[in-house]
C-alpha cells in the first residue's frame, strides 16, 4: 500500500465519520457519546464528547419554549412589505 492511498484512505474515512457525526440525530448521537467516553480517550477528544451528551436541542437553543424575553435593546417586530412584479414586457 503506498503512502498516497494511506493518506486518502484516512482523509475518506474522517470525512465520513464527521458527516454521520453531525447529521446523526441528537437522540443516537447522546448514548454513543457516553458508550464512547468510557474509552481512555485525549481529553480535546473528551470535552467534544461530553458537549454533545449535554446539548439539549439540535440548534442549542433549549427548545422554542425556553426562547428569551425581549429586552430593552431588542427591535422591535415590524410588518412585512410585499411589492407587486412589474409585469413583463
Amino acid at each position: 500500500m503506498s503512502f498516497q492511498l494511506l493518506v486518502v484512505v484516512l482523509l475518506v474515512a474522517f470525512s465520513f465519520s464527521y458527516a454521520v457525526w453531525t447529521l446523526m440525530p441528537q437522540a443516537l448521537r447522546a448514548p454513543l457519546a457516553k458508550g464512547l467516553l468510557r474509552l481512555p480517550l485525549p481529553a480535546w477528544w473528551r470535552m467534544r464528547l461530553l458537549a454533545a451528551t449535554n446539548t439539549n436541542a439540535g440548534c442549542g437553543c433549549s427548545g422554542c419554549d425556553k426562547a428569551p424575553s425581549l429586552g430593552a435593546d431588542a427591535v422591535p417586530a415590524q410588518p412585512l412589505v410585499f411589492h407587486p412584479r412589474k409585469p413583463r414586457l
